[in-house]
């Protein structure tokens, strides 16, 4: 206890201030609301893992979009090199904390369908588990869109089908003629499968069902049903 209160609050207090200040102003649905949920999430994850790191826990999900490889040309070290640089100044956190930290960050995204799974630690499939969840449900869907339209997505259209196989990098960089509903196929519907805590899981149960009743309603009103 009193570690945590004289050596890791003071790095997450000042960690927050950090991201605030980095992810002021965005409106892709990666904000720092976004990082406090995921954050929120994490903590709820965590307390059914004791065993757990909760300071790498707490800083990884607190910096996991700091420097986001989809803003940076793909680069999935830009994050971690951030995250790492930001770290070090600290007393009270491990080199072998930060690397963990840093080895989550590169790691914690979704690439895509058929992209390789990286073997994560029990505190990278928390924060994995933590920003999925965020990925999906009533927020999940109110992201998708505002992600769509920043990056000049068309809501819908019938005669473009998602790509299931495809990375996320692609469907970011490339596919510009994508639709924001094809990405519910692409990556959101998939999650719920690919969470790794049974906390996790359980948490994902309503959210996933949430977005299949909207993609119901959504084409039933799109068709003029209802």
């Amino acid at each position: 206890m009193w570690y945590w209160i004289f050596l890791a609050m003071p790095i997450i207090e000042k960690t927050i201030e950090f991201v605030k200040q980095r992810l002021s102003g965005d409106a892709s649905g990666h904000d720092w609301w976004h990082i406090h949920r995921v954050w929120s999430n994490a903590k709820t994850i965590a307390s059914h893992y004791p065993q757990a790191d909760i300071l790498v826990i707490e800083l990884a999900a607190l910096l996991h979009d700091i420097a986001d490889w989809k803003d940076h040309n793909g680069n999935f070290d830009i994050g971690p090199k951030v995250a790492t640089e930001w770290l070090q100044q600290f007393e009270g956190i491990s080199h072998e904390q930060i690397n963990e930290i840093a080895f989550i960050i590169k790691h914690v995204s979704f690439k895509g369908a058929n992209a390789e799974t990286v073997e994560l630690s029990l505190e990278g499939q928390i924060v994995q588990d933590a920003d999925r969840l965020d990925a999906i449900g009533a927020i999940g869907i109110a992201r998708t869109f505002a992600f769509g339209g920043s990056r000049g997505s068309l809501m819908y259209d019938p005669n473009i089908q998602p790509k299931t196989a495809m990375n996320e990098k692609a469907y970011v960089h490339k596919n510009k003629g994508n639709t924001t509903i094809n990405h519910f196929y692409e990556k959101l519907l998939l999650l719920k499968d690919r969470l790794n805590t049974e906390t996790g899981k359980q948490m994902a149960n309503h959210r996933h069902q949430y977005m299949e009743d909207f993609l119901k309603q959504f084409y039933a009103e799109w068709n003029g049903e209802k």
